[in-house]
């Protein structure tokens, strides 16, 4: 049981690592997803091409040639290999839109687990929005206060000069010669 459970979290943290941030959306590269299917990205994406109608714009498109450069650039190895082609990516609901087109024992499996790690990290990510929300709501208070406590730092600097400036005493009837003028 340990072992299946240590295997699923291997599987995920590999499909974890594999998302990436394209046009502000979390996706998935044909070729990763061609690999955890268990498949050639060729066939991969001819499966894809052969079902276009599933996977609108939302659920897939077509890297443009900066969005590919840039990828490539984040590759740090030559695994990238000689690719003629400007890769595909798929949305969390292009991925789930797979699920119907790869019919196999195994993409089925993986299907389930990328669609569980999607739907980690839009509950991770709903989390720390409301954490976010409370630290700009904390730092909107902090800086009201801020204020705040300039103006009895201020007050505090003015009693404390008042205090170390040398009291001028008068003695009844007598005139202090030694205060400054």
């Amino acid at each position: 049981m340990a072992k299946a459970t240590l295997q699923t979290l291997v599987a995920e943290q590999k499909i974890l690592n594999h998302i990436r941030i394209i046009r502000g959306q979390k996706v998935n590269l044909d070729r990763d997803l061609a690999e955890m299917y268990g498949v050639t990205t060729k066939v991969f994406n001819q499966s894809v091409k052969r079902n276009a109608e599933r996977f609108p714009k939302n659920f897939m498109f077509t890297l443009t040639e900066k969005e590919w450069e840039n990828l490539r650039s984040q590759f740090v190895t030559s695994s990238w290999g000689g690719a003629r082609y400007k890769p595909n990516v798929f949305t969390e609901q292009g991925i789930a839109m797979l699920s119907s087109i790869l019919n196999s024992k195994t993409a089925i499996e993986v299907n389930i687990r990328i669609i569980r790690v999607f739907t980690r990290l839009r509950e991770y990510a709903l989390t720390h929005k409301d954490i976010l929300l409370q630290l700009a709501q904390l730092e909107k208070e902090v800086k009201n206060n801020t204020r705040d406590i300039d103006n009895i730092f201020a007050v505090l600097k003015e009693l404390i000069e008042k205090q170390t400036q040398p009291a001028r005493r008068n003695v009844i009837g007598f005139k202090n010669y030694n205060k400054e003028p």
